[in-house]
């Protein structure tokens, strides 16, 4: 009631919400989260010049949605709260340390499809494009930005093509900045991934991405999760290019099959890393020289493995 009744005032608003804080440090703010959540955005929307409030509001939605994640509650967040973060995005577009901030907020809320269908709405991927050039050497928010680009591009709806295939060469760029970090090489790979399933790259795209995939995977093969979206992401390529086929068997660092080889043995009790595994087979098999290299690398030995090992496979 105090918020709603000093809307104009900023610093009332900041007190506010250095009190909602300390309720939701001690967890005694559970029934009103949600409530918590839709009064601290407008608050940052109507005092958006003010950096300390939009920090100190990031800082505490941040916590809200990770108590209602670790509580299992729901935040059926709407449209006003992704576009008060946006606008806080475009007000302080150079601000490091708030868009390092915002943008993992970003990630939290796109992992609800409503939530991913309004940030949509309100226009988000420019800006995530645009903070992604701008601060590629942070991997914080290249994490961020491309586990949203992953939740946007995945879905179903329809989404403007050539919005998406813009994402191409900004993805790739963070995926070259940060091959050997394992964290932000995982989220990159997963939305190139849903790039390519989206059919967003380029003929001249197929051959460094699949060349890009193979050295993510090549530096980084122990981490089961982006080992399933680059064999994903692979595939996805190999089924549209006999260029990346050729390229997955002729790189210049090693041939595709070994890695996927060491992959398995790495991996060969999780199922999922498996079957995508396997998806990525049955899109190599369909090129004549892939299946000569397969065969002379004894690739079929691998393959009567894990149909010993998973019948259904």
């Amino acid at each position: 009631e105090f918020m709603q009744a000093f809307w104009d005032i900023e610093e009332a608003q900041a007190k506010a919400i250095q009190h909602l804080a300390s309720f939701v440090r001690e967890k005694s703010a559970s029934p009103y989260l949600l409530t918590f959540t839709e009064l601290i955005t407008f608050a940052m929307k109507t005092h958006v010049d003010s950096l300390k409030l939009q920090v100190d509001g990031c800082s505490l939605l941040l916590e809200i949605l990770s108590q209602a994640l670790e509580q299992d509650v729901v935040m059926a967040l709407d449209e006003k709260v992704t576009s008060s973060l946006l606008h806080t995005v475009r007000k302080h577009s150079e601000n490091e340390e708030l868009l390092s901030l915002v943008c993992t907020l970003l990630m939290m809320i796109s992992a609800s499809e409503v939530a991913a269908k309004n940030l949509r709405k309100v226009g988000v991927i420019p800006d995530l494009l645009s903070i992604l050039r701008n601060f590629l050497h942070n991997e914080k928010i290249c994490l961020s930005c491309c586990g949203v680009l992953w939740s946007l591009a995945v879905s179903e709806n329809n989404i403007d093509r050539a919005l998406l295939k813009s994402a191409v060469p900004v993805t790739s760029a963070v995926l070259q900045e940060h091959l050997q970090n394992g964290t932000v090489t995982e989220p990159a790979c997963s939305a190139l991934w849903a790039l390519a399933l989206q059919g967003c790259l380029t003929e001249n795209e197929y051959e460094p991405t699949t060349a890009l995939l193979l050295d993510a995977l090549r530096m980084n093969p122990e981490r089961p999760v982006l080992v399933k979206n680059v064999c994903l992401a692979l595939a996805s390529l190999l089924r549209l290019s006999e260029i990346s086929a050729l390229r997955f068997i002729m790189d210049s660092k090693g041939s595709g099959i070994n890695l996927i080889k060491e992959a398995y043995h790495l991996h060969f009790d999780d199922p999922e890393v498996v079957e995508n595994i396997c998806v990525l087979i049955n899109e190599m098999v369909q090129y004549d020289d892939v299946v000569l290299d397969m065969l002379s690398q004894k690739m079929e030995e691998l393959v009567s493995e894990i149909k010993s090992r998973f019948p259904s496979s």
